[in-house]
């Protein structure tokens, strides 16, 4: 791990990533050079986190069976072919690296006055451990984030990590509840401006999918149950009619816009950016979205052929009927150019519309994980409602995230069709997981791949550039951990990305 050296963060709040000097400052004193507080460090860090996000998201997108690429460009063979070595997909660095910035503001903030700010940022720490497990299994964390006193922290086993996220969650609800913002000062708090409550929300929304992901390992039906039933008594709720995302107020300058659109879309200046060619919706997911009668989604997950009409953003140029709305086979090398091909749509890119939130976790998420605890353990979960009303909830958050009508849901909702319409699906747990794997489109990648590994659902077709049935089940431990914890590294084992699993994919 690379250590987050104290002065680095000082630096980094207060130009940000490629940002100007007073972006993300918060209560800037326009007399002395602001220093490393908490608040400006829990600021910057949510912003790297949302930047950090980008990436991983974009290989689940694929490796999860929604994205793959057009042919404008040469086919990704680290993708398609699965040919990856612990050279690629290095999300591990910079991730610790942000978990050290949580770590500050968890250190420091009592001493600074700003004791509200470790509720936050241990939730964040939580979100960001869980990251790691779920693409590389075992991982420091209880000897992690310690710097110098601890430079070759030992791995954990997975399950205890993902034990010990419920537990820090727990922590960080007690700090939120005893600790509200000072007004003064909500202006770091990029994701809920503040607001404690919401914060809780998220904090409980962030278990159920920890609980969840666990819920086809053996044995632990009495824990997840059990600790759901904690998330009821506590009382807030999840997250339900908004979202968490995080936006520091994105404005029209070079580094200072939502990174999703900034390198799908356009840039500051609204130009179109050339790898906006890149991504495209995989024929399996735009098929899918037709046969099911889903076309409202698929028309704001997705613009039709043509791509968006420039001088009416957010329309696509060509008729908005499903015949125009064409995807790629997943890894095909030839014979799907951008033009004629589905790219991601307005629910994330609107030319002009630059300072969108980048969402991290999802009502609709939230929602149908509680969908998912109802229908497994039934009336042994204390919430009150029903499987089937979680669900319908569940999509009908995801069409309000989408930028589309409750009314369209509903129609949706009662078309009796599998995987949809909840009381016509012969197989609720796969209308459950088939729900959560579209809604995690265009915005949780990493989530999308994550539940397609835990459930094998939906089947999604094989890589037209790969010879063979295996997937890509995880990610090599990085280079650069080998280099400067190698013992620890070598400790865990022969990991096979296309066999060695995440303890929660059990088949």
């Amino acid at each position: 791990m690379k250590l987050n050296t104290l002065y680095i963060a000082a630096f980094l709040v207060l130009v940000g990533t490629g940002c100007k000097k007073d972006y993300l400052d918060v209560n800037t004193n326009p007399n002395a050079l602001p220093t490393a507080t908490p608040a400006y460090v829990l600021a910057n860090a949510l912003n790297q986190t949302a930047i950090n996000m980008v990436s991983p998201n974009e290989t689940g997108m694929v490796w999860g069976g929604q994205w793959t690429q057009s042919n404008g460009y040469i086919i990704s063979t680290t993708l398609f072919s699965y040919s990856f070595t612990n050279g690629d997909f290095n999300y591990w660095d910079n991730t610790y690296d942000n978990l050290y910035d949580y770590q500050y503001v968890i250190d420091n903030a009592d001493a600074a006055n700003q004791s509200y700010l470790k509720g936050p940022a241990k939730v964040m720490q939580a979100y960001n451990f869980q990251k790691l497990v779920d693409m590389y299994g075992n991982i420091p964390f209880s000897e992690s984030l310690q710097g110098v006193k601890k430079l070759a922290p030992k791995f954990d086993d997975q399950k205890a990590v993902y034990e010990g996220l419920i537990t820090l969650l727990d922590g960080a609800i007690v700090d939120l509840k005893a600790n509200a913002f000072a007004s003064a000062y909500t202006g770091s708090d990029i994701i809920f401006k503040g607001n404690t409550t919401n914060w809780v929300k998220f904090a409980n929304s962030l278990k159920l999918r920890i609980l969840m992901r666990q819920a086809r390992v053996s044995g632990r039906d009495s824990y997840i149950t059990a600790e759901v039933n904690k998330i009821a008594a506590e009382g807030t709720g999840i997250l339900s009619g908004a979202d968490a995302g995080v936006n520091p107020g994105y404005v029209a300058s070079a580094g200072q816009i939502n990174p999703f659109y900034d390198l799908y879309g356009y840039s500051e200046t609204s130009a179109r950016r050339a790898y906006n060619n890149w991504p495209r919706g995989t024929e399996f997911f735009v098929n899918n979205l037709k046969s099911t009668g889903d076309t409202v989604r698929l028309k704001r997950i997705f613009y039709a052929i043509g791509n968006e009409n420039g001088a009416n953003p957010g329309v696509s140029t060509k008729d908005e009927f499903a015949a125009n709305y064409v995807g790629v086979p997943f890894g095909s090398s030839a014979g799907f150019l951008p033009a004629v091909t589905s790219a991601p749509g307005p629910s994330v890119l609107v030319k002009g519309a630059y300072n969108k939130s980048y969402l991290l976790l999802t009502a609709a998420e939230a929602q149908l994980n509680l969908a998912e605890a109802k229908q497994r353990y039934g009336a042994s979960i204390n919430f009150t409602g029903t499987a089937q009303s979680y669900y319908e909830a569940g999509v009908k958050e995801s069409y309000r995230t989408l930028g589309a009508t409750a009314a369209d849901a509903t129609r949706l909702l009662a078309s009796g069709v599998q995987d949809v319409d909840f009381a016509a699906s012969t197989n609720k747990l796969q209308a459950i997981g088939y729900q959560k794997w579209l809604a995690y489109a265009n915005f949780n990648g990493l989530e999308a791949w994550s539940e397609y590994r835990k459930n094998n659902y939906p089947v999604t077709p094989q890589s037209k550039n790969y010879v063979g049935t295996a997937r890509p089940l995880r990610l090599y431990y990085p280079g650069t951990e080998f280099g400067s914890n190698g013992a620890n590294v070598t400790a865990q084992g022969t990991i096979d990305p296309l066999a060695t699993k995440i303890f929660w994919d059990v088949d």
